[in-house]
């Protein structure tokens, strides 16, 4: 499988930040504050900037420092995979260790950084130890506790014991960016227990999601969307059509299980006290939840069709060498060939 990376470029960069940007300042004029999730990597996106030619990798931390007299951000990290000690991902960092980098480079940038979050806190010593040293230099941590029967039991979730019983965390500006590393961070239920308390003091705020990939009016097997499942295989996530996106505007969009998942947990949980006016009411699918202009970027599909192939090669060797060593399991090895047939890789 040995390759050579696509010359020239296929995206062009400073389309797709406008237009993301534009995208993002329309959402936040709906209400009178927004919580962005941002999926995907924050500081530096090797993978978008290997599928898509041209990508700066650093878009994201670029547009939150335009935006930074707007934007506040809160990171959060799982509270029970932290006591784990896993690294994450490809940067060899465990929880702890990520986040308090990335949040440095953050306040270094300009962009206020208003704490840590540590979801689905039950007193591990691990975020214990976490909290002190965080506050040792300088940064503030709060939690975010497991409500018993989330997402499914509503009479808990609005009980004494629900959203009534996490604390919020204080919040001044129009944009509050919630990162994190890794899926089950609990970026999501902050941003619906914030919305929840911001509501009861008479305050318009919404949710969206920020993800880059897939991307969403691309077809579900062009080779992009594929390198996203193929850089997720370890993961699971899987590129699906957006069916409510199809019934309510007959356009055909691509989203992947996580974001369907969450977008009826949003809709379910928002029924019962969002005012009927608020703009979250009108999103009728998980695409019209997300902001993601990528496709406005691309300029020559041939040259991202052949780096994202390119990609999948890539991931395929990787984790065939994982899988070596014992870190992912056969099923991600063949998912990884499942994913090679379906891009024509031979």
């Amino acid at each position: 499988m040995a390759s050579s990376r696509p010359r020239g470029k296929g995206f062009d960069n400073k389309k797709y930040f406008d237009s993301q940007t534009r995208a993002l300042l329309s959402r936040v004029s709906k209400f009178s504050k927004l919580y962005l999730e941002i999926g995907g990597k924050l500081l530096y996106d090797g993978h978008a900037s290997r599928v898509l030619p041209g990508y700066d990798p650093e878009n994201k931390l670029k547009l939150l420092r335009r935006l930074r007299k707007k934007v506040e951000v809160l990171y959060c990290i799982n509270a029970k995979e932290l006591e784990k000690g896993n690294t994450w991902s490809d940067t060899g960092l465990t929880l702890d260790k990520l986040a308090l980098k990335e949040t440095a480079v953050l306040r270094r940038n300009g962009i206020k950084v208003l704490g840590i979050v540590l979801a689905r806190f039950s007193k591990e010593k691990s975020a214990l130890a976490f909290k002190r040293r965080a506050e040792a230099a300088g940064m503030e941590v709060f939690f975010t506790k497991e409500i018993s029967g989330y997402p499914d039991d509503l009479k808990k979730v609005f009980g004494a014991k629900g959203f009534d019983a996490q604390d919020p965390v204080p919040t001044t500006r129009p944009i509050v960016a919630v990162t994190g590393a890794g899926a089950g961070s609990g970026k999501m239920f902050l941003c619906i227990s914030q919305i929840y308390h911001d509501d009861k003091q008479g305050i318009n705020s919404g949710y969206a999601k920020w993800e880059t990939f897939p991307i969403w009016n691309l077809p579900i097997e062009h080779p992009i969307n594929l390198a996203y499942e193929a850089a997720t295989a370890d993961l699971g996530d899987k590129n699906l059509l957006d069916k409510l996106h199809w019934k309510a505007h007959r356009i055909k969009a691509v989203n992947y299980n996580r974001d369907i998942e969450n977008f009826a947990l949003l809709k379910k949980i928002i029924s019962r006290f969002v005012p009927e006016n608020n703009f979250m009411h009108s999103y009728k699918s998980p695409t019209d939840m997300g902001l993601n202009a990528a496709k406005k970027g691309i300029i020559d599909d041939a040259l991202v069709r052949s780096a994202a192939r390119e990609e999948i090669k890539r991931r395929a060797i990787f984790f065939d060498k994982r899988f070596e060593k014992g870190e992912v399991s056969a099923s991600t090895v063949r998912r990884m060939k499942v994913l090679l047939r379906r891009a024509k890789i031979s």
